[in-house]
């Protein structure tokens, strides 16, 4: 990486362009999401039955984002990408022509979740070594690509089944990401450009623009558990209001297409998060961002258990999306300030792997209380003490960052005067 120049035109533009290959191959996360009550109702199978094709998606997204992060750190970005692109059309063609749920939900976790997995992780990793002073708010951007994914593709796909029935939308979701992904691999083949003289390139291992960065009196393999059980317990939180808001809306009479909207919104909010939690990680740090987002989605939980009104689910959703979009990219963030430049694909594929089967557990087990219990508040009481457990975490491991970076700067003076 030692040619690649921080921060420069080209390294705005790489951005752009994996950001719209993120937004185009994301569709596999919220497309198994919006297709939820026609698939439950197509093959006659209880809510947790229809859940299984979502914890499937995220299982192959977890397990994809490992090899393909491998991938992306030897080969570069361009033959993941175009390898997930042609996944995920295969993956589309598998779930419109399924005969029962067994064939759709191995279609979408083997295929799509896994191929999607591409435009997460391992794209904001590669984008990382292309940014020195503003890489988090760069890995955030990158980031908003699942959320812009999430943001378009449910509106859209909603109005195709409607049209044209599910199956038909499977199959031009598939076309579409075969035709957009292929080429934009083509075109992100390229390596970065030579440093010109006078302008310096990144380096290995740069130095974080706080002060705490890579000062954790643990071991990686420590941090690296720690970053898992976090990861896990944000998500299952997280899952509840994701995978379930279009069922939701459905139970409670609103209809499943307010329950897409509520989606749409949320994440696009979401998008805004990202960004801005790029802009404050780049300045207080990333466990910081991270504990912050935490804490504040537990608040939006809470206030999914006090009020389900229709209106109500509009404001909520949107602050829900606010205050959880920045999570996410946040633990990218860590990864690239306590672990070595050289590991970042892997290590950001395995981090986002516990998230992402967070995120598959959290929806099942969502889908298991509602059919226990018969409604969503005891879900959403649910997500909310897995929210505790990732708050106390990522407090942790905050406190021994604030602590160690306290005494290297009462270390520095006793040195300087010695």
């Amino acid at each position: 990486m030692a040619d690649i120049v921080a921060d420069s035109r080209q390294s705005w533009l790489r951005l752009a362009l994996a950001t719209l290959a993120a937004t185009v191959g994301g569709v596999g996360m919220w497309s198994v999401v919006v297709a939820l009550p026609a698939v439950e109702a197509e093959f006659g199978i209880s809510r947790a039955a229809a859940s299984l094709p979502y914890t499937l998606t995220m299982m192959g997204f977890a397990l994809g984002g490992i090899v393909f992060g491998r991938a992306v750190d030897r080969y570069g970005l361009a033959r993941p990408l175009a390898g997930a692109g042609i996944a995920l059309g295969l993956g589309y063609a598998g779930t419109a022509a399924a005969q029962n749920l067994w064939q759709f939900a191995l279609a979408q976790g083997l295929l799509i979740g896994a191929a999607s997995s591409v435009g997460l992780g391992p794209m904001m990793a590669e984008v990382s070594h292309w940014f020195h002073r503003h890489r988090a708010t760069a890995i955030a951007v990158c980031a908003s690509g699942n959320y812009l994914a999430g943001a378009f593709w449910p509106p859209v796909m909603q109005q195709m089944m409607t049209d044209h029935g599910w199956r038909m939308a499977h199959l031009a979701i598939g076309l579409t990401c075969v035709v957009v992904l292929v080429p934009l691999a083509w075109t992100l083949r390229r390596p970065a450009a030579p440093c010109p003289a006078g302008v310096p390139a990144v380096p290995a291992a740069p130095a974080a623009a706080h002060p705490m960065a890579g000062t954790l009196p643990i071991s990686p393999g420590v941090l690296q558990v720690a970053l898992w059980v976090a990861g896990t317990a944000c998500c299952v939180a997280m899952a509840t209001p994701q995978v379930h808001i279009v069922a939701y809306c459905g139970d409670l009479g609103y209809g499943a297409a307010r329950g897409t909207q509520m989606l749409a919104l949320m994440l696009a909010c979401g998008i805004v998060s990202r960004v801005a939690s790029g802009w404050i990680a780049d300045r207080i740090g990333g466990l910081r961002t991270l504990l912050l987002g935490s804490v504040l989605q537990g608040v939006a939980l809470v206030l999914y258990v006090m009020y389900d009104g229709l209106l109500s689910l509009y404001v909520i959703s949107a602050l829900f999306g606010l205050f959880q979009g920045g999570i996410v990219p946040s633990y990218a963030v860590v990864v690239r300030e306590y672990f070595p430049a050289a590991e970042a694909g892997e290590r950001v594929g395995k981090t986002l792997m516990a998230t992402l089967l967070g995120m598959a557990l959290g929806g099942w087990l969502a889908g298991r209380i509602f059919d226990w219990s018969g409604g969503y508040h005891a879900a959403f009481v649910h997500g909310l003490a897995w929210n505790l457990l990732n708050v106390t975490v990522v407090g942790w491991l905050l406190w021994l960052a604030t602590r160690q970076a306290g005494a290297g700067r009462r270390q520095a003076p006793a040195a300087a005067g010695g």
